[in-house]
């Protein structure tokens, strides 16, 4: 955005008393649209809303049992506000800050669409992030927007637009949950159609007050909504007793944590299957319906099979975990895909066939594709590719998804690792081709193509969000319910193709998912379970799909349709000063300067004296106060600008700004060097742990001269981490 149509950022006490400063304050008059953060930094709580009356919305909220007991109103203007762009920014908002974690937003803002108005690209995009690097800097976020887009907690938010097609999905799940002749409902949907974001919005929904719902985003449909809402939480209570069950482990310790950083939801109300024992609920979501079990291949889950089995009733020898689900639940909503059945241990197909055909099931389909950027022209595009039904149809081509496949496997390798360094999340994916042998001795490799020795991956829990997972090879089991941005899908030895048969052929023997195998008779049965993986993996990709096949005949019957080339792709209002109180409303300023720029001059650091800080800031002994001199960071610190900043707690710092100091030796009245940079951070693992092979410390500048400061494991004894960015004091 322009520089001549600032945003403002207006900062007041939260009180009663306040309204009068806010009623003589010019934007706030006329109807001016703005929007507002309300927060309380001690609680972690926060607010997100837009008005055209300020002081009115403000004494609403007052009254209200829980925001008022936020502390801080912060006020976003600009002259450039309209009400379609304060609609979209409050939305967007809601989604960023749920994901940033710094506050639980008490918003019922669900399902926000995104809004479509005059000059919303060439304009009010580049405002929100100019907006985004300006809250940074008030404190009240602490990630940048890059690493919130490849985040969890971001992509599994009920805070999510809503597309039309899922808005009427939606409905029907609404409709089907208060028909009383309607017990079990089956939502079918391909990979990608956005099956996990409406269990996880239905369940924001229904657990959340009607009064605190925000219905205008969700279109024409508006009323229909509000009523249908009415209608549910009379029916079945405001907080209904509900579950989500999640079959694998992976997948469903993600989905705990996303429900940790939602008002209203706990992780607790993720559950696996087994745990339906334990009671008897109103309404269980199941997402990924397909993974449920049956008592087949089960290896060590055979005894928690049957003893649940067992508990509930039913004969461990002829029940899945699809007969749990329904026993267990009042209204029972299966998130169903056939062609991601993938092993023996699922639930037939028999069994959803018998299930949908019941009086009392209903079925429902989802059609439209939200994750990769192909769409539904190449979700059909990998289903004729795998079953030999492109004929002479000409190669795949997108102006929107970089479909590739590549001849060498290490030009595979380096152009996926590159585009995990600009995107990030882009993940090696392979067919069960290779024993794990690095499982039980991590010295070993398991993958070995070209003269390049992988492993697989390194841990079954959330891998692709683990250090190192770009170095290492993931399967069917570690990936299925994510998202990348990036796959690339190593075909391995196991899948062939045969020329004069013109097919697609499977070499048991080269197959050694053992699970997956045992007791299978049917090689055409086995041949089936082998594509539904591939084509799964096959549409992990948002932005899109690298191939390498090791089997050179395959990678010819490939080549016919895919190419090898790449396609054509304001100021802070002052409080009013208190006396000083260490650690209470004031934190020690250090004598030195921080860089903004490359690590600054030779310099010592010594407490000078105590800043006060604005009302409602938490601090306590872990707080400091520092200059940050340079315009590397001008996007969020201004040049000189006094920071607040915390001591390093550990864990994760990626996306987060970071003080850190540079040593040029052991002895401590020698003094340091200081920088304030975005950190990002590449781990391998060795013999003694996770280890830190490369830090890249990022500007954040409007100057395109500024480059990044790369730290390499040669450094590790020559730096740390002193502090994390809380916001800019002034």
């Amino acid at each position: 955005m322009s520089g001549t149509h600032p945003i403002e950022i207006s900062r007041y006490s939260f009180r009663k008393e306040a309204l009068e400063q806010l009623d003589a304050k010019g934007l706030t008059q006329a109807s001016w649209p703005l929007v507002y953060v309300l927060s309380n930094a001690d609680k972690g709580r926060a607010y997100v809303g837009e008005t055209a009356d300020t002081v009115n919305r403000m004494s609403t909220h007052l009254k209200h049992n829980d925001k008022s007991r936020l502390t801080v109103v912060h006020l976003i203007q600009s002259d450039k506000f309209n009400k379609s762009a304060t609609l979209d920014i409050e939305s967007s908002l809601i989604k960023y800050m749920a994901a940033d974690g710094k506050f639980t937003l008490l918003n019922g803002n669900l399902g926000l669409v995104d809004h479509n108005y005059y000059q919303k690209q060439q304009l009010y995009a580049g405002m929100f992030r100019q907006l985004w690097n300006k809250l940074r800097a008030e404190g009240l976020t602490q990630h940048s927007i890059e690493h919130l887009d490849n985040s969890d907690l971001f992509k599994y938010s009920p805070y999510k637009s809503l597309s039309s097609d899922q808005r009427q999905g939606l409905l029907g799940i609404m409709y089907a949950l208060l028909d009383d002749k309607v017990k079990t409902l089956v939502v079918e949907g391909g990979a990608g159609t956005g099956k996990s974001v409406l269990a996880i919005f239905l369940f924001k929904l229904l657990q959340s007050e009607p009064d605190e719902v925000n219905f205008s985003g969700l279109s024409a449909e508006e009323d229909e909504f509000r009523e249908l809402l009415l209608q549910l939480q009379e029916k079945y209570g405001v907080n209904p007793k509900m579950a989500l069950v999640v079959p694998m482990a992976s997948f469903r310790a993600t989905l705990k944590k996303a429900f940790a950083n939602v008002a209203g939801l706990s992780p607790g109300m993720v559950i696996s299957p087994s745990q339906l024992a334990q009671q008897h609920y109103d309404i269980v979501l199941v997402d990924e319906a397909h993974r449920l079990r049956r008592r087949q291949n089960l290896g060590a889950y055979y005894g928690a099979f049957d003893k649940t089995a067992t508990a509930l009733g039913f004969d461990p020898k002829t029940c899945s975990e699809v007969d749990w689900v329904v026993q267990q639940s009042g209204k029972s909503v299966f998130f169903y895909d056939l062609n991601q059945t993938i092993k023996p241990s699922d639930a037939s197909t028999e069994v959803f066939r018998d299930l949908k055909k019941s009086p009392s099931t209903q079925t429902q389909q989802l059609v439209s594709q939200f994750r990769v950027r192909g769409g539904n022209p190449y979700v059909q595009f990998v289903d004729r590719l795998l079953h030999c039904q492109l004929g002479t149809a000409a190669p795949y081509r997108s102006k929107q998804y970089e479909l590739r496949l590549f001849e060498s496997f290490s030009e595979f390798v380096e152009t996926l690792q590159t585009r995990d360094h600009q995107y990030g999340l882009s993940r090696m994916i392979a067919g069960y081709a290779w024993p794990w042998q690095s499982n039980k001795d991590p010295a070993l490799f398991d993958i070995e193509i070209e003269s390049m020795q992988l492993k697989w991956n390194t841990t079954s829990s959330d891998w692709i969000n683990t250090p190192n997972s770009v170095n290492e090879v993931g399967c069917i089991h570690t990936t299925q319910g994510y998202d990348l941005n990036y796959a690339g899908i190593i075909f391995g030895r196991e899948i062939g193709y045969d020329k004069t048969r013109k097919e697609i052929v499977i070499r048991p023997e080269l197959y050694f998912d053992r699970n997956g195998k045992q007791s299978i008779k049917d090689p055409e049965e086995l041949k089936k379970y082998i594509l539904n993986i591939y084509q799964t993996i096959l549409l992990r990709g948002i932005r899109g799909t690298f191939i390498y096949a090791c089997d050179p005949d395959f990678r010819d019957y490939l080549a016919q349709y895919i190419s090898p080339e790449p396609p054509a792709i304001a100021d802070v209002t002052d409080i009013t000063p208190v006396p000083v109180k260490p650690y209470v409303n004031a934190a020690p300023v250090y004598d030195l300067v921080a860089a903004a720029g490359d690590f600054s001059e030779q310099q010592q650091a010594e407490q000078k004296e105590w800043y006060l800080l604005p009302e409602g800031e938490k601090v306590d002994q872990s707080h400091f106060v520092c200059k940050v001199q340079g315009e590397s960071m001008n996007n969020i610190i201004p040049n000189g600008a006094m920071c607040l900043f915390r001591t390093d707690p550990g864990g994760s710092r990626n996306g987060k700004i970071v003080l850190v100091e540079l040593l040029d030796s052991i002895d401590e009245d020698s003094g340091s060097h200081y920088t304030v940079k975005e950190y990002a951070s590449v781990k391998t693992e060795d013999e003694d742990g996770w280890v830190h092979e490369q830090i890249v410390l990022k500007p954040r500048s409007s100057d395109p001269g500024y480059q990044p400061i790369v730290l390499t494991a040669d450094d590790e004894n020559r730096y740390r981490v002193v502090g994390v960015f809380v916001r800019v004091l002034y």
